[in-house]
């Protein structure tokens, strides 16, 4: 099987699994008839890992540091939508944390990957 250069880098890793649990809270989100929300969630959620995916098949380390901008940025844009839906009584304090700790995290590691290119 094919291996992509972006598979072995943690930032990656870390944030389709971030995604894989927005997913879920978007699955939820359906069976709850809250479409709008679900469909934001997704693709931001997706839009972290598709980010530093794409980035990573860049041919110049300047267009790979814009796309891994883009996909830092979309980590505030999950942390704003699970903020509102904490708010909103559909997740729970615990998930919220939890969620909020891994973005952040992840942030800092796009942003120390950056800034080592």
């Amino acid at each position: 099987m094919a291996k992509f250069r972006f598979q072995d880098l943690r930032i990656w890793q870390l944030a389709i699994e971030i995604a894989n649990e927005l997913f879920d809270i978007a699955d939820e989100l359906e069976r709850k008839r809250l479409y709008r929300f679900a469909d934001q969630l997704r693709g931001s959620g997706m839009s972290m890992s598709n980010n530093i995916s794409e980035g990573s098949g860049s041919s110049s380390k300047k267009e790979f540091r814009r796309f891994l901008d883009i996909a830092r940025r979309s980590t505030f844009e999950n942390a704003n939508i699970v903020i509102l839906l904490e708010m909103r009584e559909l997740i729970s304090n615990t998930t919220l944390d939890s969620l909020l700790d891994r973005l952040d995290s992840l942030c800092r590691q796009i942003t120390s990957f950056q800034n080592s290119l």
